[in-house]
């Protein structure tokens, strides 16, 4: 994700066939250091009426748990595969076979490919540029050669905004895209157009504000409270409608006046940043989830609209080279604890349901009464009668393993002290470790306790068994069930 120039927008996602109605779905990261068992994750998002999920790739363990689910799904070629799957159409039909039209048999609701991510962004220097085009006809092909249910499956590609050119004024109706990529997009919104597929970007007002001190805040939310930007008979009143309809205008310049536009990737993070907050964020997502459902659209393009929120968890794995606050757009923790109340009415693809809330009092906790099963209230600290000598390297290797971006400027725990930030960096990387308790030496530093060591708003997690846990935790209850002699000794010693 990376910044549009100007001060009108940050990224994006597109489509090519008109939405009927509202619709709004999630995006699903997996950057995690320990993974929620994916049917879990599913039947959370069946419990909350979200009816639409977009993924990054095409993950046996996670496409595969929503067999026999109602969601549409979007699985992703990455990346790493568009010159293979551009120069071999025998590569694009290999994958279409594994990845779509064998999950499509076994009732798997594929509605979308994605054929990379944002593969036009600056940043990669031109690496997929060549490739992008020839990988989504081989893919388009492949789809169109098989079987029926694969044939209804469309393919495109996300796109960043900085596709988009600066302009002068930064005007929507201005909207063009870049010099260097304009014969692209032309080829590419064709062949998208010739299948009925969407043109897909990412926008995000929040990028825009965090890289531009000059960026008026409000006009970042949705709540009219910014000045409104004027385009000769239209008026904007925030930064994503602004940023929509640069897109409609860049569109319409290369002869695509009706493409439709759905949005890949849109929210707001908690963390990492000091407008990174979850009262930002709620007020950012709520806001526009009820401009989606009003089925107003924009200036430019009245209507209904299709976005899908990003994302669904936080993934404390994700690079963070573009800010802390990477590891922190999730709706959800990266364990499914929810982080402020968002309501979801009439979510997914029919809009079909008026009962869709993630919420602090039912925050999407199916998951918990499913399958997630949380470690034991327990946490790795600093031991106050240690040598604290040698506290500034284990913390450097605690946190090249854990998530410590709460630590950082602008982040909830940014302001706990020296103590408090060792004891939160073994805690890290206690958890993610499964409370192993070698997981808490650091040279003798650590100590567990079960006193909630959480400072006001910096919370100390507890976390979550993985799944080899509970296989291990399963093994050593069924010794014990065979040899009851045993049974106290055996389970005693699990964690």
């Amino acid at each position: 994700m990376a910044k549009l120039a100007g001060t009108i927008v940050c990224c994006y996602w597109i489509i090519v066939v008109a939405s009927s109605s509202p619709a709004i779905g999630v995006n699903w990261g997996t950057f995690e250091s320990v993974k929620l068992d994916p049917r879990a994750v599913v039947e959370m998002l069946e419990a909350n009426g979200i009816g639409r999920v977009k993924l990054f790739d095409a993950d046996p363990a996670v496409v595969g748990a929503f067999r026999n689910s109602k969601i549409e799904l979007t699985v992703a070629l990455p990346n790493e595969m568009l010159r293979l799957v551009g120069s071999l159409p025998a590569a694009a039909r290999n994958w279409v076979r594994r990845n779509v039209t064998r999950y499509i048999r076994e009732n798997v609701n594929i509605k979308y490919v994605a054929i990379g991510n944002e593969p036009f962004l600056k940043s990669y220097n031109g690496s997929y540029q060549s490739y992008t085009y020839p990988a989504l006809i081989n893919i388009q092909n492949a789809l169109r050669g098989g079987d029926e249910g694969t044939r209804a499956v469309k393919a495109t590609i996300p796109m960043n905004a900085d596709v988009l050119a600066e302009t002068v004024p930064m005007i929507p109706s201005g909207g063009a895209f870049r010099t260097d990529v304009a014969a692209e997009m032309s080829r590419i919104a064709a062949a998208l157009a010739d299948h009925a597929s969407p043109f897909t970007i990412n926008i995000y007002p929040f990028l825009s504000l965090a890289q531009d001190p000059f960026f008026p805040k409000e006009f970042a939310f949705l709540d009219g409270a910014a000045p409104p930007l004027v385009d000769g008979d239209r008026s904007y009143s925030n930064a994503f409608a602004a940023a929509y309809d640069t897109l409609a205008a860049a569109l319409a310049r290369i002869g695509f006046p009706d493409m439709a536009i759905v949005v890949g990737e849109i929210g707001w993070p908690t963390e990492g940043h000091p407008d990174a907050t979850a009262t930002n964020a709620q007020r950012f997502n709520q806001r526009l989830v009820d401009h989606i459902l009003d089925g107003a659209g924009t200036p430019m393009r009245a209507g209904p609209m299709e976005i899908f929120l990003f994302a669904l968890l936080d993934e404390d794995q994700k690079p963070i080279a573009a800010g802390n606050f990477e590891r922190h757009w999730g709706i959800l923790a990266s364990d499914g604890a929810a982080k402020y109340t968002l309501n979801l009415t009439v979510l997914g693809g029919t809009n079909s349901n008026s009962n869709s809330n993630l919420n602090s009092s039912r925050p999407a906790m199916a998951m918990d009464g499913v399958r997630v099963r949380r470690l034991p209230s327990k946490w790795c600290v600093l031991n106050p009668d240690a040598d604290v000598t040698l506290v500034g390297q284990n913390m450097e290797y605690a946190c090249s393993f854990a998530d410590c971006t709460p630590l950082m400027y602008g982040g909830s725990c940014n302001e706990i002290g020296g103590d408090g930030n060792a004891s939160f960096a073994f805690n890290s990387y206690f958890q993610i470790n499964q409370q192993e308790r070698h997981s808490c030496h650091f040279d003798g530093l650590g100590t567990i306790t079960k006193v909630d060591p959480s400072l006001g708003s910096c919370v100390f997690r507890i976390g979550i068994q993985s799944a080899a846990t509970r296989r291990s935790q399963s093994w050593i209850t069924a010794v014990a069930l065979i040899f009851p002699l045993f049974s106290s000794q055996i389970l005693t010693s699990l964690p």
